[in-house]
């Protein structure tokens, strides 16, 4: 099937992303083997007959508990002790025999969590990155499964479609390691992440409820990767910070979950600017009080018609209409 696509749409480059990530293929072992490895495999024997590129990603999950931790080199020892991290080595090697081999244009990165708004965690051991915002905006609080000073990289989703696109785009004769560059945006723990999304929303709480399994594995990964390779070969660079992510993320995920934040100073109490944002889009902005009523008027629109009514300086609906006593009646009668 996957050949006759490729036949019928002429594709050239093949970005193949299929797996089964650290916590999910820890619980499933042979069903990752089988995702994981023979899916690469038949990948590129396509790729083998019909002339076409091949990204695959590899990830901090092919070091393990002997790999240098801090600053993990491109060139350094890997022994993982994860099926997920297993499969992930053995496709780098996989991916280096098709090249040598065959000759296939064989490229990837080993990337690190991945953040994004868009997609929702799929079972990674970094995944509480991504859970940590929802929670952020749905309820300021959260129980992260992954314990204080567990320092680990991640990435923003679209440096890690940046860093894709720009390996595919490089240079062959510059490339020398290929199939996994090591790539980084940021580094950082629970709490380090918590601190910055304090300054968006200073109530935010977080607490711990940690998951032995993940942290298991989170133990056993580096807390920061040298990726000088990958800036040298192919002038990979990273877009985002964590400060600027955080920002976007919130930003973002308030409009998909319906929510909205305040970003102000601490003891700042004048007018403030009230953006309405839709599908990406500006709709409206203004500059009011946030307490100029007794809640928090979202639409800006709203807000007009609501103070010409009030101008009127009629009776309200409050002040006539009671829910136990309406229009003056009982309203404790059954039947």
């Amino acid at each position: 099937k996957m050949a006759e696509i490729c036949d019928k749409y002429k594709v050239n480059t093949i970005v193949n992303l299929a797996a089964l990530l650290s916590a999910v293929a820890e619980a499933k072992p042979q069903l990752a083997y089988d995702i994981n490895m023979n899916g690469l495999f038949n990948i590129l024997e396509i790729a083998r007959e019909k002339n076409i590129s091949v990204f695959t990603p590899s990830s901090i999950a092919a070091f393990g508990p002997s790999t240098p931790p801090d600053n993990t080199p491109q060139d350094t020892i890997q022994r993982p002790t994860t099926m997920y991290g297993v499969t992930k080595v053995a496709g780098e090697l996989l991916c280096d025999y098709y090249y040598k081999r065959f000759g296939v244009d064989t490229r990837g990165v080993r990337f690190p969590g991945l953040i994004s708004y868009k997609a929702l965690p799929g079972g990674g051991t970094t995944d509480y990155a991504v859970h940590i915002y929802y929670e952020a905006l749905k309820a300021k609080k959260y129980a992260s499964f992954i314990d204080k000073g567990t320092m680990m990289d991640m990435m923003y989703m679209p440096d890690a479609i940046k860093a894709i696109h720009d390996l595919m785009e490089a240079n062959p004769d510059k490339l020398v390691h290929r199939n996994a560059f090591n790539v980084t945006a940021m580094s950082f723990d629970p709490e380090i992440l918590a601190g910055e999304i304090r300054k968006h929303i200073p109530e935010f709480e977080l607490s711990y409820d940690v998951d032995p399994v993940k942290q298991a594995i989170a133990n056993s990964w580096p807390n920061s990767l040298d990726d000088s390779c990958a800036r040298e070969e192919w002038n990979w660079k990273p877009d985002y910070t964590m400060e600027s992510m955080t920002k976007d993320m919130l930003e973002k995920l308030s409009e998909k979950l319906g929510k909205f934040y305040f970003q102000m100073e601490k003891e700042y109490s004048g007018p403030c600017d009230v953006l309405n944002i839709k599908n990406n889009q500006l709709i409206s902005s203004t500059r009011r009080f946030l307490n100029e009523f007794p809640i928090f008027v979202r639409d800006n629109t709203a807000i007009y018609i609501i103070r010409k009514i009030l101008k009127l300086k009629q009776k309200t609906m409050d002040s006539i209409v009671f829910s136990r006593n309406a229009f003056g009646l009982p309203s404790n009668e059954r039947g």
